[in-house]
């Protein structure tokens, strides 16, 4: 299906599509917290990654394997399954709502590692100010790690050590996602195994909740709803993010994607009923222009 929609349309209809991702993934992080709340962290991440599973399956068809090198599909699946165990546990666990969308703020460092990614490993030239850039993402998320006090180490340290755990994982989440995507890029591979990844997520998920004692599972009207809607949103994100950048505008699309955090955080503290001070909206924009800096040095002049 995926194929034919994206040979049907033109070029702005694919980016117009590709843009619906954006969206989508800007509702990721209130509905895997809402979900933890009524099926638990592991046991809502692992019927999230299923029910996604089978929506990719559905859209993509069964990824082909013996299209890629073992190699890759070793070191992407290490990278992969690691970025959404990181990202759904951090947030799953999260002690609060406000906490839960600091730590998704932290996931979103992604874009500029990606990017440092692609000028170190894959050797993509770039202008001496993408440090600028790197350097003011990073102060970003640390005006947003200090809390109400802003870019204060003390605050940093006192906020950090209440979870230090789910910090941690959503760093590693935005290390393995630049790791997985500069790999991707590297190799330059074909088709879509997304469908793979997801399914290996899935039984990682499932192995740790029957393995531990997380309590039964609550599949009453709204834990479900919760369960469908964000299984949509990551399952069709990927869907038509993968025909925007097939077939639409890249520039656009890549503009457009540095504002996820942003777009995110207001989402999910509507959502999820957390108000956030003003230092957090700072250091939220902090992370979108450092990561628009970092993508416009990397451009070459028309």
């Amino acid at each position: 299906m995926i194929h034919f929609l994206s040979q049907n349309i033109s070029s702005k209809q694919a980016t117009a599509i590709g843009l619906l991702a954006v969206a989508l993934w800007s509702f990721v992080i209130s509905l895997i917290r809402s979900l933890s709340l009524h099926m638990g962290a592991v046991g809502g991440a692992a019927m999230m990654y299923t029910l996604s599973t089978v929506l990719i399956w559905l859209i993509f068809g069964r990824p082909h394997l013996r299209n890629y090198n073992r190699s890759y599909l070793f070191w992407a699946s290490v990278f992969f399954v690691g970025c959404e165990l990181c990202l759904s546990l951090s947030v799953g666990f999260a002690q609060n709502a406000r906490q839960a969308v600091e730590i998704g703020m932290v996931n979103y460092l992604w874009p500029t590692f990606t990017i440092v990614g692609a000028v170190y490993f894959n050797k993509q030239p770039s202008k001496w100010w993408i440090v600028i850039g790197f350097v003011l993402s990073f102060l970003g998320i640390a005006t947003v790690l200090g809390g109400d006090v802003g870019l204060s180490i003390s605050g940093i340290y006192h906020n950090v050590r209440t979870n230090p755990g789910g910090y941690i994982m959503a760093f590693a989440d935005a290390v393995f996602w630049a790791a997985y995507c500069t790999l991707t890029a590297r190799v330059k591979a074909q088709g879509n195994a997304v469908g793979f990844f997801f399914f290996l997520v899935s039984c990682v998920l499932w192995a740790k909740y029957f393995a531990g004692s997380y309590g039964s599972l609550n599949f009453d009207t709204e834990s479900i709803l919760y369960a469908l809607a964000a299984a949509s949103c990551m399952g069709l994100g990927y869907a038509v993010w993968n025909i925007g950048i097939s077939r639409g505008n890249m520039t656009v699309l890549a503009g457009a994607s540095y504002f996820i955090p942003v777009f995110s955080a207001l989402i999910s503290s509507f959502l999820l009923d957390a108000p956030l001070p003003t230092e957090f909206w700072q250091g939220a924009a902090m992370v979108c222009i450092g990561s628009a800096v970092c993508w416009l040095a990397t451009q070459k002049k028309a």
